[in-house]
């Protein structure tokens, strides 16, 4: 079967991609920072009947990241990396002018250093894939300027960067960065706490990231609301 190292797997729109892909016959190696939850995660997706490794950490440690890509290897052919965890570097979200220069570095040490680091050290398991893919989860903050979203956005425009470079430099994979739209998750809430308009359930947008994987376009950077349009 083939295996996926996704982040933030513990909730919201990892947590769901990881239950769908599991009912899909892929084996897991899921991350997180709460081990609790991150079991509860685990063991969803165990119900398929898939191999899941769960593993508690920092996608910042350095060390955690080597042991998510090992346990990969240890389950087979490694297919797949999705960094979908990610800080907001202010929580709720500020204006430019108050944004803390801490969390503003912790937002792109999460969002983009992370995500690189990562995928460096998968690379060579991907490439001996015959379909190794990477999806980094944007933002529609990253192309578009809001209010308050500034430091986060900018964090989400320099992982597009990332894996714009990256798909030129790795031809044989597919590399995607996927704004999958507004979402009602823990991470919303938290930057925005006030706002009274429900969101999408995370498990809506997971159609838009499977079709991708089925279909397989080109490398490059894709909204869920516009995958409808996607073709081979």
């Amino acid at each position: 079967m083939p295996v996926a190292i996704i982040t933030g797997a513990s909730k919201g729109l990892g947590r769901a991609l990881a239950v769908a892909l599991a009912r899909r016959g892929w084996d897991l190696v899921l991350d997180a920072r709460t081990a609790r939850v991150l079991e509860g995660a685990a063991g969803e997706a165990r119900a398929y009947g898939t191999r899941v490794v769960a593993l508690a950490g920092d996608v910042t440690d350095a060390a955690h990241r080597e042991e998510l890509v090992t346990a990969a290897a240890g389950l087979g052919a490694l297919g797949l990396v999705v960094s979908n965890a990610s800080a907001l570097g202010a929580e709720p979200l500020v204006r430019l002018e108050a944004l803390p220069l801490d969390g503003l570095r912790t937002a792109l040490e999460t969002n983009v250093v992370a995500a690189l680091g990562l995928v460096q050290r998968a690379l060579p398991l991907l490439r001996a894939g015959m379909a190794g893919t990477v999806i980094m989860v944007s933002s529609d903050a990253a192309a578009e300027a809001y209010g308050t979203w500034g430091g986060y956005g900018a964090s989400k425009a320099a992982l597009d960067q990332l894996a714009a470079v990256l798909a030129v430099e790795e031809p044989e994979l597919r590399v995607w960065a996927v704004d999958p739209g507004d979402m009602g998750t823990d991470l919303y809430t938290a930057a925005v706490p006030d706002d009274p308009d429900p969101r999408p359930a995370p498990e809506s947008v997971v159609p838009g990231f499977l079709r991708l994987l089925e279909q397989r376009p080109p490398s490059g950077r894709y909204t869920v609301a516009a995958l409808r349009d996607v073709t081979v």
